[in-house]
Parts: C-alpha cells; sequence; structure tokens
C-alpha cells in the first residue's frame, strides 16, 4: 500500500501538488485544458510516429477446407423446400426416474416445545415425500420450511427464535441427501399488562371476563385468537349486538421478556329486544348462465308474500319479550326455529337499530328476519325387519307449506310382509304458540300378525307439544280423540278350526305426559325421563263396554367413563274395566320384540291360544338393561330383558321371562342404527332360537 501511494505521489503535476506552508496566498485550482504550461510540456503529436506494420506472409501451401466444409461453396436450397419440423427420432429424453433424488428429514429443537408434529403435518420437505427432481428443490422447501418453524416460534411467544437449515450429500450413496432443520428458540415470552380500551365500564368488564389471558402466562397466538373470539360473542350476549373489537396491539420488552396486551373495542350501544321485522329475499329471476349444450333454465317463478310467514306468524317463535335485554343466543334460536320448520331454504336474522331508546336509556333493537323460500316438497322412507314381524318399508310423500303457513299434507304407504297400509295427515305446525301442532289423520290398515288378522279403517285428531332437537323441552304432552273402525281375527277356539272374524267400533281419547330430564333427544347419555299414558276407551260389540288403557315408563342413562352408557328401562301397562274378550285383540296388551322384550318375536311371550297364537293380556311388565359402548360412529350393545304377559289387570313381576343378546350400532346424524341379535333364556316349544331386530333409534 506505501508503494502504491508513493508511485501514486512521484506521478502527480505539479497543478495537483498541496500547497507549500511557506507560501503566501493559498493556491487556486487551475483546469488542465486550459493551462498553457501543461500543453507546452506535452511532446508535439508530429512527432510521434505509428507502429510500423508487420509484413505479410506468402503462404507456402494453399489452404484446405476444413472437414465437413466442403459443401459450403454449393449453393443453398431454397427456403420454400425447408423442413422445419425437428427429428426426434434419435432425440434422448432424460428420464423421470434419473432426474429424481431421495432425501431424509430432521428436525432439530422443536420437539422439546411439543411443535414438531404440527410442524411436520404441514412441512413442505414432508410433504414432498422425501423425494425431489434435484437438490436446489430441496433447499427451496427447506427454506419454506426455516420460515414455517419461525412462524411457528413466534406463535407459541418465542420472538427471538431463528432457524436454519442444511441440505446436505450422504457419503457414498449417489442421489441421497440429508435435509436438517435447526431451530434456537431462545426465551419465552409472557404476557404484562392486559387492558381492554375505548368502550364504557360495563362492556369493558365483559369484555375482560370473557379475555381468558393472565398476566405471565405464554403469549400464544391460539389463546389470543380464541380469546378475542370470545369477545366478539360475549358482548352481543350481554346487550350490546354492535359490539366490534379491534386490532390488537402487542409491545414486546425484550429485557424482561414480556409482551403488554392492548384490545381496542368499540361496545355500540347497550340494547333491548324490540319487534320484528321481515323481508323476502328476491330470486335470481329471468335466465341463468348456462354451458353451451345445455338446455337454459325456465325463469325463477316470484314468490308469493302470502306463502310466506308474516309478522303474525313470526311472533310466534321468539322466547324473548319485548324490553328484554339483548342476547343473540336468543336471535340465533329464533333463527334455528325458523330453519327447522322446512319452509326456507336460508333464513338470515339480523340485528337492526330503530334510533329510539326506552326509558332506561338502553336502544331499542328490532330484528330483521329474511325469507328465502326452500323446496316444500319431500320424498323419504325408512325400513326395517323383525322376527316376527317381518320385513316393513314406509314411504311417505310430504307437502310442508300447501295451506300457508306451515299446513302440511302427508301422505304415506306402509308395505310389509305382515303388513300394508295407507295413511293420510293434515297438521299445522306452531300452531298459535312454538312447538305446538294441530294434526287431523285418517288410513286404512291391514295387519297379519299371528296374534290378529285385522283390517282398520282410523280417523283422529291430536294437539301435542313436542321437543325438537333444537330445543328439547322438559314437559311434552299430547291429547287428541279416535274413531277406529276393525274387522278382526282374534284367538282361535279349537286347534283345526278357523279363528272368528269380529267387527269392533272404537272411539278413544288418547293422552300423553313425558318429563324429560335427559341430555339428548336421540342418544341420550346421561340423565332420565318419566312418561305417562292413558286412553280411556269404549268398544261397541253386542253393545256398549268403557274401559282404560294406562302406562307408566321411566329410563335412566348412568354414563360410565367416556365410552360407556348404562342404560335401563322399566314399563308397566294395565287395562282397565273389561275382560279381554271385550277389547278388539289389536287393542290388547302384547310383550315381545324388538322394542320390548329382546329375544321374543313380535307379540310371541304370554299365553297362546289352542293353535299356538298370542292371545294378548290385560297387564304386562317389562325390564331392561343395556351397556352402550361406543368408539368413534360404531358402537357394540350387550343387553338383558325381562317381561311377563298378564291375564289380570294387575301388573307383578312374577313369572318374568328372560332375553339375553348384543347388538350393533352405526351413529348417524339422524339416530343410531340398530341391528340387536337376542336369544330367549329358558325357551319354551314354539318359540324363536334367534330373534333378530334392525331399525333406527336406540331399544329405549
Amino acid at each position: 500500500m506505501f508503494a502504491l501511494v508513493f508511485a501514486l505521489s512521484l506521478a502527480t503535476p505539479g497543478w495537483a501538488q498541496p500547497p507549500s506552508s511557506s507560501d503566501a496566498t493559498p493556491m487556486q485550482a487551475v483546469d488542465p485544458a486550459g493551462d498553457a504550461a501543461f500543453d507546452a510540456a506535452l511532446p508535439p503529436l508530429e512527432s510521434v510516429a505509428p507502429p510500423a506494420a508487420a509484413a505479410p506472409t506468402e503462404p507456402s501451401v494453399a489452404p484446405q477446407a476444413a472437414e465437413g466444409e466442403k459443401d459450403l461453396d454449393q449453393s443453398l436450397p431454397p427456403l420454400a423446400g425447408f423442413d422445419p419440423t425437428p427429428d426426434l427420432g434419435k432425440a434422448k429424453v432424460p428420464s423421470t426416474e434419473e432426474a429424481r433424488i431421495r432425501y431424509t428429514v430432521k428436525v432439530e429443537g422443536l420437539s422439546r416445545l411439543g411443535l414438531e408434529d404440527e410442524f411436520r403435518s404441514i412441512s413442505e420437505l414432508d410433504a414432498g415425500k422425501h423425494k425431489a427432481a434435484n437438490s436446489a428443490q430441496v433447499q427451496a422447501r427447506a427454506r419454506d420450511d426455516v420460515a414455517l418453524a419461525e412462524r411457528l416460534l413466534r406463535s407459541e411467544g418465542y420472538y427471538d427464535g431463528v432457524a436454519s437449515s442444511t441440505v446436505t450429500p450422504v457419503p457414498n450413496q449417489p442421489g441421497q441427501v440429508a435435509a436438517t432443520i435447526s431451530v434456537t428458540p431462545g426465551p419465552r415470552y409472557g404476557f404484562g399488562r392486559i387492558g381492554v380500551t375505548g368502550a364504557p365500564p360495563e362492556p369493558t368488564a365483559i369484555a375482560r371476563k370473557a379475555l381468558p389471558l393472565q398476566t405471565g402466562a405464554p403469549i400464544r397466538a391460539v389463546q389470543v385468537e380464541g380469546g378475542e373470539a370470545q369477545v366478539a360473542l360475549a358482548l352481543p350476549q350481554e346487550g350490546y349486538p354492535f359490539a366490534k373489537v379491534g386490532q390488537r396491539d402487542i409491545l414486546l420488552d425484550d429485557r424482561s421478556h414480556t409482551g403488554d396486551y392492548t384490545l381496542p373495542l368499540d361496545a355500540g350501544p347497550r340494547s333491548t329486544f324490540g319487534g320484528l321485522q321481515t323481508k323476502i329475499a328476491k330470486g335470481t329471476g329471468g335466465l341463468s348462465p348456462r354451458k353451451k349444450g345445455r338446455k337454459p333454465r325456465k325463469p325463477q317463478k316470484p314468490v308469493d308474500p302470502k306463502t310466506m310467514f308474516s309478522i303474525e306468524h313470526l311472533n310466534v317463535f321468539p322466547r324473548f319479550k319485548r324490553g328484554d335485554l339483548y342476547d343473540s343466543r336468543k336471535a340465533d334460536d329464533l333463527r334455528q326455529a325458523l330453519v327447522a320448520t322446512g319452509i326456507f331454504s336460508t333464513v338470515a336474522v339480523e340485528p337492526v337499530d330503530t334510533h329510539t331508546q326506552a326509558a332506561d336509556g338502553s336502544e331499542i333493537v328490532d330484528l330483521m328476519v329474511t325469507q328465502r323460500k326452500g323446496p316444500w316438497r319431500t320424498l323419504s322412507g325408512s325400513a326395517g325387519y323383525g322376527t316376527g314381524e317381518g320385513i316393513k318399508g314406509e314411504v311417505s310423500w310430504t307437502h310442508r307449506n300447501i295451506w300457508a303457513p306451515e299446513g302440511a299434507l302427508t301422505i304415506g304407504l306402509i308395505g310389509g310382509t305382515l303388513e300394508q297400509g295407507l295413511n293420510a295427515s293434515f297438521a299445522r305446525s306452531n300452531a298459535g304458540q312454538r312447538d305446538r301442532t294441530f294434526a287431523i289423520s285418517g288410513g286404512f290398515d291391514h295387519s297379519n300378525y299371528d296374534a290378529y288378522n285385522a283390517k282398520t279403517l282410523n280417523v283422529g285428531v291430536n294437539w301435542s307439544r313436542q321437543s325438537t332437537p333444537i330445543w328439547q323441552k322438559r314437559w311434552t304432552w299430547t291429547v287428541g280423540a279416535q274413531i277406529i273402525g276393525t274387522n278382526e281375527k282374534g284367538a282361535a277356539l279349537d286347534p283345526t278350526g278357523d279363528r272368528p272374524r269380529r267387527n269392533y267400533l272404537i272411539a278413544a281419547l288418547p293422552g300423553q305426559v313425558l318429563y324429560d330430564r335427559s341430555d339428548d333427544l336421540l342418544n341420550p347419555t346421561r340423565g332420565y325421563r318419566l312418561l305417562a299414558r292413558i286412553s280411556p276407551e269404549a268398544s261397541i260389540r253386542k253393545g256398549f263396554k268403557g274401559y282404560a288403557r294406562m302406562t307408566g315408563q321411566a329410563t335412566g342413562y348412568l354414563p360410565i367413563g367416556k365410552s360407556i352408557v348404562l342404560a335401563g328401562r322399566a314399563l308397566m301397562s294395565s287395562i282397565q274395566g273389561a275382560s279381554l274378550d271385550d277389547i278388539a285383540p289389536s287393542r290388547r296388551i302384547y310383550v315381545g320384540g324388538g322394542g320390548s322384550v329382546r329375544g321374543f318375536g313380535y307379540q310371541e311371550l304370554g299365553p297362546k291360544d289352542a293353535q299356538n297364537n298370542p292371545t294378548g293380556g290385560l297387564s304386562s311388565t317389562e325390564l331392561a338393561v343395556e351397556a352402550r359402548y361406543r368408539f368413534g360412529n360404531f358402537g357394540i350393545v350387550p343387553f338383558f330383558d325381562a317381561g311377563r304377559l298378564g291375564q289380570t289387570s294387575t301388573p307383578g313381576i312374577s313369572h318374568l321371562r328372560y332375553g339375553a343378546g348384543i347388538g350393533g350400532r352405526y351413529y348417524t346424524n339422524f339416530g343410531p342404527l340398530r341391528v340387536d341379535v337376542a336369544t330367549p333364556i329358558d325357551r319354551q316349544p314354539g318359540e324363536s332360537k334367534i330373534a333378530l331386530y334392525i331399525s333406527i333409534g336406540q331399544a329405549f
């Protein structure tokens, strides 16, 4: 460096030298292009002679055309005859397998943080199945995984964490490389101060209570996002339908490794329920776009407002009153109840500020119900099999809004080996009160069981208040009236003679009440249910005879661990006020079958006539216990049943008969599919050895 500086200093012209300290005045900068002394110091251009050109040498041998260039002297072919298509016949295409390499993946530092499984589930290296076209592709995937690892670290509070990657060839293994992701997490940050700002004290307190963040706890993204979602849910449930959660701020301190969390909140006005408003969503109308070759769709018919729900009918559904504090759960319950009617394809229920205040200063909020018509006609079916019942299938067609609002017409057809029938019903749902139904029904049925052969016409009317999947009520009830005309063959009077056929005209006033403390309507796992049913009846056959049919039932459900539910049932029934011969065979009490004492065929348990056919009885007792073991969507259910059929009106527990078996369950969203196989204990002559039951729903 010294020599270079020295050489440069020697070559520096005098005009660029620094001024001497002895000069009286400083030197001025001079442009060399206009300096006469500079020009004079240069030699004249005329004195500089150009270099002498080298004398050419004569070649001793004439140049020969290079190999392969002999055709250059020939004339070129015309362009019009040139074929630009390459000849691929001898081209060598590299194989994909030759270009592939394999690699291994090693992750360091995430396992002890509990993040390796999550990392590998979305890793680019692992997603590539440890194969790549070349090492550059492996390196690109490794870089993506480095960014992924650092995001995971930050999501768990390791804001100083870093990750790196290496991709190295494996010695003595051509085509094999090793990829390593190394992670250094650094210190974990925890929450410092936690605050909610921008709102009055009441909504601030609600938000802070719903925010599950604590000072000193690690800053985890999933807890932060989940907590903010809880705030967004809690405020509309506590009277603030228009609350908005702002963008959080977390201020990190790298010395204390803490972060101060602040959540801005715009709570909006405290609100109470007002009334309902409604509008009908318009269809697309006109012709929809179509693909080539397809027929155009028909224009959508406009929706007649008279077929949709009026404000008067909508007011049947809310479970809140005007002036109640706004609660989004009650607004959502209204929407679910409207969806459950099956009238709409979609229903929106949204709060609308009326810009008026109640006496307590709260804002009055109406609910806007947007109705969009759905398909009103449905076709459904079910099928099952039971020993003694045979194969039985049902198909029904329903128009849910044939008489608006919610006037449904249902026509059903029953077909089976032992029963056939046709019935129709008209039901008005939510008739004056939510979940209250008024129904008129009638039909014809032909049953040909061992106990009786009946041809029956019936018509009935009933009022009911029932549970639904979105509102399982503690108390439900049904009351009604029936008129039944039936022609039936009953018990045989001798071993070889024909069974006598008799006509009956029956009037009944059935009623039922249910108290339900179970946890689920279709598949209960805890709690209990108490059922009472009574039906005063009058039968006319060679005179008038009055009697009452009564049934009481209790069921209970007890969870044992996480996978087993112990379920039990006890039932007693009785007919009071008539002898067995005064009652139509189809109205007597029978025991046995898939919904009764399993192991016996349908109506098989109990006294028999001269031809070994069930005669029915005047009282019954049934007991059952089963252990429901569930794993995923499947289940195994061992069970033990007991029962007796009495010829008197007083139920008892003497002379019980027993059945045992095992069942399989497949759980669906509309209830479990049930297959039970059972056998009677101490089987008597004529009873089934094995009984099979296939149906939908639990036995009880």
